[in-house]
């Protein structure tokens, strides 16, 4: 089964679960209106607790630890309502005792509440075009198993490729019933154009109309897994990692810019991943920065990923892969001597910097985010890239808020990134719908 579902948004103090209209808190829904009072027949009694089996179950995973009494209080439900649902999450699996009690106001102490350490858990695969990393996450949202993989995709058979993701999804699935840790689903990140499953354009991949989704899932069938498989793109999919394990200032809108062999782009704004009328929305990296600039991959020239992609940057520093690459660039742009190949690398990342901040530029006079995020690459050559950025921004962005020592240009948080953010989507429709999972089954692969 494929899916390319949106995942839940993350509710705030006192809001309803996701899609779920509600009212203010302690607003009482009889005494609104001037008609009589009417008693919600099973059906609809049904849909409220299943509602409100989210909203708990969403409340515990975002605070850690929390009492139900402080449950009830961030979500407006009476204690008795409460303590009835948390029994049902524990019950299910969902949702575990830490030991800990805290004091209150008033009324006798609270024990806390946690997230379950074993059971449902979301799987995340990322493929990239130098490697294919697998990421477990547990309920509490804790990265539980990583594996990476190394080779170069670019140009390869996409089935053999995505044949080789699942077979190592399929090592994960058995490492992780030896944790008791059971994945509810697998979520792909995939570079370039994705929907319904489809990459329906990925230039530094080679891929174009490429069924990924079914392909993999064809391979965990031959294996004798069935997992419901969903899909989305690598940069939407960091974004949401940032979002979830908290951006840096904790930004809740924010441009995240991936850097790789392209130039991914994913938005947030105001807590929601942007995604356009078709899902394309965030491709960055092919955004004009020179119309009459080299030839692109995608069919245009000057595109922004041919001065900052890995391989243009690498190019103008002169190194490749086989020298450091990335990290060897770093250390090239930090040396402050006079050296020739420091120069040269110091000049590579200006320019690419440059180029950044133009690019940046329209993105933040288009939607005003909190901050800009530099993960991938740039995460680890933000202090070389940032300051030929900001110049930029500090030129061309309308506001002038955006100047040198803003702080809203910044490195990505490590702890998110494109494999972990599809692990994480996985977790999210879980919990935005506990009834409908129940409780995991036995940890067998």
């Amino acid at each position: 089964m494929t899916q390319n579902q949106s995942p839940a948004r993350r509710t705030g103090p006192h809001s309803p679960a996701p899609g779920v209209p509600g009212t203010a808190r302690g607003e009482s829904a009889a005494g609104r209106g001037t008609a009589p009072e009417r008693r919600p027949g099973r059906t609809e009694a049904a849909g409220v607790r299943r509602i409100n089996l989210s909203r708990v179950a969403l409340a515990v995973h975002d605070e850690a630890e929390i009492t139900r009494a402080a449950v009830a209080e961030r979500l407006g439900l009476t204690r008795a309502a409460v303590s009835s649902l948390v029994e049902q999450l524990i019950a299910a699996g969902f949702v575990a005792e830490s030991g800990k009690t805290f004091s209150g106001q008033a009324g006798r102490p609270g024990t806390a509440l946690t997230m379950a350490r074993t059971g449902h858990a979301g799987l995340g695969v990322s493929v990239d075009v130098d490697a294919l990393t697998v990421c477990l996450v547990d309920l509490a949202g804790t990265e539980r198993l990583r594996l990476i993989e190394t080779g170069r995709h670019a140009g390869s058979d996409p089935g053999a490729v995505l044949r080789d993701a699942a077979l190592l999804t399929g090592r994960a699935l058995r490492e992780a019933a030896g944790e008791g840790l059971v994945p509810a689903g697998v979520d792909l990140a995939l570079p370039g154009l994705v929907a319904d499953g489809v990459v329906r354009q990925a230039p530094n991949l080679g891929w174009n109309a490429v069924p990924a989704a079914e392909l993999f899932a064809e391979t965990l069938r031959a294996e004798g897994t069935e997992l419901p498989v969903g899909s989305d793109n690598e940069a939407n999919s960091a974004a949401l990692a940032q979002l979830w394990s908290g951006a840096p200032g904790g930004a809740r809108s924010f441009v995240y810019l991936s850097g790789d062999i392209g130039v991914g782009g994913a938005v947030v704004l105001d807590g929601d991943l942007l995604r356009g009328a078709h899902g394309f929305a965030g491709e960055i990296g092919h955004l004009v920065v020179d119309p009459n600039g080299p030839d692109c991959r995608c069919g245009s020239r000057g595109c922004l990923e041919r001065y900052a992609g890995q391989d243009a940057l690498l190019r103008a520093a002169g190194l490749d892969a086989r020298e450091g690459g990335i990290a060897e660039l770093g250390r090239r742009a930090a040396d402050g001597s006079g050296a020739p190949e420091a120069r040269r690398a110091r000049q590579a990342v200006e320019q690419a910097g440059a180029m950044l901040g133009v690019a940046l530029s329209g993105a933040v006079n288009l939607l005003d985010p909190q901050t800009v995020l530099l993960g991938g690459l740039y995460r680890e050559l933000t202090p070389h890239l940032a300051p030929a950025a900001e110049r930029e921004l500090e030129r061309r962005v309308v506001s002038g808020l955006w100047g040198a020592g803003s702080g809203r240009l910044c490195a990505a948080s490590p702890a998110g990134d494109a494999a972990r953010g599809a692990a994480g989507q996985v977790l999210r429709r879980v919990l935005a719908d506990p009834l409908g999972y129940g409780a995991a089954p036995p940890a067998t692969y």
